[in-house]
């Protein structure tokens, strides 16, 4: 339809509205299928631009000092983060985790996705800056990654269960099942097939066990807990895959397919109790 054609009918159904000739649910509803959205949303576009120039216009000297001195500061950081102390390097890393997370709390009240995008990337922020840490002052033996990652597991899993987060919830369980691996990689020798099995499936019992515990105070946490007790149940087989090195045997491939076969059993015997607990 041509814009010469639109604007007739628009001031057509606007004067249906002042004559009373039709309902006003009904004109407001020919406006919202007849007017030009696109001119409404630049005219706005153009509205939020023109503030913005004219608060630029009006602010005060403080508010300049602020603003620029606010990004001299976060520059001079970053220049010069490498030559911090250890414990300067890591209250810098503390303070700017803890202001994303307060951002992106207050943030996700208005909208929840950017909410948790800042909330996310403070989560990164954490583990990347702790490990940079590490390498910057020579830590580099596994011990102190492995320690580093596990911190950022529990704090992972008691916040997300405090924000109802359930995405970081599984991450840090995910997270921890790593340090659990690598503490078996590292103290462990090459395990046969029966040893990766009790390795992990008394684990998985336990996460088993423990979303039917949880289920009547929190059924998000609940379902987190079965997704990681499903990932468990097949992780004695992935171990294998990593810590031996070599192409998938014929061995390794049956017992896949027999956990396969068994995990579906017991869902498909045991589907009223677990859908309880999740839905």
């Amino acid at each position: 339809m041509n814009e010469e054609r639109r604007q007739i009918i628009v001031r057509e159904i606007q004067h249906w509205s002042r004559s009373k000739l039709l309902p006003d649910q009904y004109c407001d509803f020919l406006l919202n299928l007849y007017m030009d959205h696109d001119k409404e949303t630049k005219r706005e576009s153009s509205h939020s631009i023109t503030k913005a120039v004219m608060a630029v216009q009006h602010a005060s000297g403080k508010h300049w000092l602020l603003t620029f001195g606010f990004f001299t500061f976060i520059s001079f950081v970053v220049l010069y983060f490498n030559v911090f102390h250890p414990l300067l390097q890591i209250g810098v890393s503390a303070v700017a985790v803890i202001g994303l997370l307060w951002y992106g709390a207050r943030l996700r009240r208005r909208y929840e996705a950017a909410g948790l995008a800042v909330t996310g990337t403070g989560m990164l922020l954490m583990l990347g800056s702790g490990l940079y840490i590490l390498k910057q002052n020579d830590w580099t033996d596994w011990g102190w990654k492995a320690v580093m990652l596990g911190f950022c597991a529990l704090f992972w899993v008691v916040y997300g269960i405090a924000s109802r987060i359930q995405l970081l919830h599984l991450c840090g369980w995910l997270a921890g099942i790593m340090v659990y691996a690598w503490l078996l990689a590292e103290y462990t020798s090459l395990p046969a097939w029966y040893e990766s099995q009790l390795y992990w499936m008394p684990i998985s019992i336990l996460f088993g066990w423990a979303s039917w515990f949880v289920h009547r105070w929190s059924k998000p946490s609940a379902m987190v807990l079965f997704a990681v007790c499903a990932i468990l149940w097949f992780m004695p087989e992935l171990y294998e895959m990593i810590v031996w090195k070599e192409p998938v045997m014929l061995q390794l491939q049956l017992q896949l397919l027999v956990k396969i076969a068994a995990g579906g059993g017991l869902l498909f015997f045991m589907r009223k109790q677990w859908m309880v607990w999740v839905a």
